[in-house]
């Protein structure tokens, strides 16, 4: 995974462009994604597609003709969307074209205006105050006109028509956790998903954050509300840091409950947040009258590390543990979401266990735990719970149960009773 976040970095990103193509087209050479355009203009709710933009070079020139700023050496050093400038400015009006953080100085921030026209620089705040009087050229070889958005999808079909759906954002230029994480962990679970046995249909795109996820709604909403039972937010999932957890607005879909229950089994002291807490897609998906059943497990979440929208969000900063990590978390959840049902016992009174070869038939001391944890399972088995939730009562872990109910089925002890499983469930799990 920290090789294909390598071979994304360089390139210059933005919500439309010939750097989401590139993108897009790496990606499509690991999973068979399909590549879809939507012109300039198209209407998506209460937005429209932007002009497409592309730049071919940046710099500012000094008095003696060095590059001060280059853009070619990072592509952090443009304001992502600028109109194509070239102007001899004196520094009191460059200065109002550059942008820097002085509380990280050696930060290049990354600043962005799709939706005025305007143009700027960013630089580290320690190269600003180097500048001295005098002229300086401005330089943004730069195109801003009609063309398109460019989004990738793939769908994976189950043995049902109900749909986990998975959204990941390529409109970031060089970042490695905000942006590049994301779509690589997404490929890695494209890759597992499709070599796996599958009851869901599963639903993964590859957009440009915010105006992506509204144009694809905007395509796709019936479709989604209809099928769709749990989807995930994939994004800031490449350090090492913590794990993190932002629920829906609602906070109690299927996709609530069984990311809680993977993550308070193993990774106890997550970070939880606040739907209030948002910033990404989630925005769109799970907004009122779309409200999609969308969670986002992150590692550090944006907006709380301090290299978030800066240079310093580098590829030292992902690591392949953190990758993987991130990675085994999600498998996780769509392997609950795969063995979660409704179960009911099949029997009344405690089921024999014993002339079934599942109890001891000598009894010494305690009840052994895989015992106890079948009798409890059976008890709660009344065809109302789905194996969440009995997890939850019984406090055994899922992945704990998915032998048990198996075997319990194979006898003809427990029968799975075919509803939709995104009832409305209370949740609660500890977190920080």
């Amino acid at each position: 995974m920290h090789q294909m976040v390598t071979e994304l970095f360089p390139i210059c990103r933005s919500i439309t462009g010939d750097g989401v193509r590139a993108t897009l087209k790496t990606i499509q050479s690991s999973v068979p994604i399909q590549i879809f355009e939507v012109p300039s203009g198209t209407k998506a709710f209460d937005w429209e597609v932007p002009r497409e933009w592309n730049i071919r070079d940046a710099y500012i020139l000094d008095g003696d003709g060095k590059r001060v700023v280059d853009w070619k050496s990072n592509n952090l050093h443009v304001v992502s969307y600028s109109v194509p400038v070239d102007r001899w400015i004196d520094l009191a009006e460059l200065q109002q074209h550059l942008y820097s953080l002085e509380q990280q100085p050696d930060a290049i921030p990354y600043v962005t205006s799709y939706y005025k026209e305007r143009w700027g620089f960013c630089l580290r705040h320690v190269d600003r105050l180097k500048l001295k009087e005098g002229i300086y050229r401005a330089v943004i070889d730069s195109s801003l006109g009609n063309g398109s958005l460019t989004y990738g999808e793939m769908v994976l079909p189950g043995t049902t028509k109900d749909e986990i759906f998975l959204s990941t954002y390529v409109c970031h230029p060089s970042m490695a956790n905000n942006e590049l994480s994301g779509p690589v962990v997404t490929v890695e679970l494209a890759k597992w998903l499709a070599s796996q046995p599958r009851r869901y249909t599963y639903r993964i795109v590859f957009i440009p954050e915010t105006i992506g996820s509204l144009v694809y709604l905007s395509r796709h909403l019936n479709h989604l509300k209809k099928n769709v039972v749990a989807g995930f937010v994939i994004t800031c999932v490449g350090d090492d840091r913590t794990y993190s957890f932002l629920p829906s607005r609602k906070g109690n879909t299927l996709a609530d409950r069984a990311a809680l229950n993977i993550l308070g089994a193993n990774y106890p002291h997550f970070d939880k947040y606040s739907f209030m807490d948002r910033g990404s897609d989630e925005r769109q998906y799970c907004s009122p009258g779309v409200d999609l059943p969308m969670v986002s497990i992150m590692r550090s979440k944006y907006g709380t590390y301090p290299e978030y929208h800066t240079s310093l969000d580098n590829l030292s900063l992902v690591t392949p543990d953190g990758l993987a990590g991130a990675f085994t978390v999600l498998c996780d959840c769509l392997e609950l979401l795969e063995h979660n049902r409704i179960l009911q016992c099949t029997c009344l009174g405690e089921p024999q266990l014993g002339r079934r070869g599942l109890y001891p038939t000598v009894q010494r001391g305690p009840t052994p735990r895989e015992a106890t944890d079948m009798l409890n399972l059976l008890a709660y088995a009344d065809g109302e719970n789905d194996l969440i939730e009995i997890s939850k009562i019984i406090q055994v872990p899922c992945s704990r149960l998915y032998a048990t109910v198996d075997k319990l089925i194979s006898v003809g002890l427990l029968k799975e009773i075919d509803v939709k499983l995104n009832k409305k469930t209370e949740v609660s799990v500890s977190g920080n």
